[in-house]
């Protein structure tokens, strides 16, 4: 028995017979959620439309249970898959509960026509994604966000073993990305279906995925565990990120830091300075931070947006050097800026800067 339930076993994968991706190997096991990461244009969409035989394979093989897709017929292939695609779907005169009916078809007759078992899956599905009051709706009159709902519904209602979704996100207000990603996860877990998707929000891709695919534009990168990935020089790298950074810690994307020689000397712990950082940074106004310790928030992001910072060893007393490099940086700022120092054994010292800023008058 074999370790994986999908298997990119050498793959090759391009346009009109030109290799976009080439030799490709990743093996997937059964209800793991896989996504797709890359810049723009790398390559993530040919390779989920590769992976569903909406394009031909350039070489290689994409095998599920050890099986070549390519010798299922295309009857098998849809009960076995399901299909989430950015392309706009246009279906004339269709109601929403007729397009989530059309994941039914793998499993009727020739006509097509449902049973009663078949008219439930539909409105389980519908249900599913809290897409029941959209079933009589026009499916063009709806919002991009409801139609991504009713789509997966369409795939849920198909009852497969692999989805495989192109940017399912895109079009969702924060909520309704949240509420579908644990659709997803919860179909993953419980059902044991394995995803494979792609997505822009790398935060979000983070926090979902059982393993990242990283797609560069030429080959497959990285692949591995988010904690493998999320890495400060991995992303940038996989990105080409020269004008900001990527911050493991939150999960976000930081832009540049302000030049110069700090002006403004912030002293803060446990997160209170993080508001403070940010309107500096969003007014261009270059910034020294301290004392921080290493494991505190504020030292996280101060650390990508101050022109200095001033650190120190968890759980030690400051000590002297690190006391007098502070003061020195605080005295040549114009300004003191105190977002609030929760003062302890350890740094008591941080007292004496506050202090020696009051008295400075800055």
């Amino acid at each position: 028995m074999a370790d994986y339930f999908v298997k990119l076993k050498n793959l090759t994968v391009g346009y009109g017979g030109k290799p976009l991706l080439s030799d490709m190997n990743v093996a997937i096991r059964k209800g793991e959620i896989v996504t797709l990461i890359g810049p723009n244009g790398a390559g993530k969409s040919t390779i989920l439309k590769s992976i569903s035989r909406q394009l031909k394979l350039l070489g290689g093989s994409v095998l599920v249970e050890e099986k070549s897709i390519h010798e299922l017929s295309y009857k098998a292939l849809s009960r076995k898959m399901a299909v989430v695609l950015t392309e706009r779907m246009k279906p004339e005169l269709m109601t929403c509960h007729d397009v989530v009916a059309t994941g039914r078809y793998p499993y009727t007759g020739r006509l097509g026509i449902l049973t009663e078992a078949d008219e439930r899956k539909v409105e389980e599905a519908m249900e599913a994604v809290h897409a029941g009051e959209l079933g009589e709706r026009d499916f063009q009159a709806i919002s991009d966000g409801q139609r991504q709902r009713v789509l997966l519904a369409r795939a849920i209602c198909q009852e497969p073993e692999i989805i495989l979704l192109d940017e399912p996100t895109s079009f969702l207000d924060i909520r309704h990305k949240l509420e579908l990603l644990a659709i997803l996860r919860r179909m993953a877990k419980e059902k044991q279906i394995t995803v494979i998707m792609s997505l822009h929000e790398i935060d979000l891709a983070e926090k979902i995925s059982d393993r990242i695919l990283c797609v560069n534009g030429e080959a497959v990168s990285h692949y591995g565990r988010p904690e493998e990935i999320f890495k400060e020089e991995v992303i940038r790298e996989l990105y080409g990120i020269d004008n900001g950074f990527f911050d493991p810690c939150f999960g976000s994307i930081e832009l540049p830091k302000p030049e110069g020689e700090p002006e403004v000397f912030v002293l803060s712990s446990c997160g209170t300075g993080i508001p403070v950082f940010r309107q500096l940074q969003k007014e261009e106004v270059p910034f020294a931070a301290g004392i921080l310790y290493t494991n505190d928030v504020d030292y996280r992001l101060a650390r990508l947006l101050a022109s200095e910072v001033i650190a120190e060893e968890p759980f030690q007393e400051i000590r002297e050097e690190t006391f007098a490099q502070a003061l020195t940086v605080m005295k040549r700022c114009k300004r003191v800026i105190n977002a609030g120092v929760a003062l302890g054994v350890c740094n008591r010292r941080m007292g004496e800067l506050l202090e020696a800023a009051g008295l400075s008058g800055k």
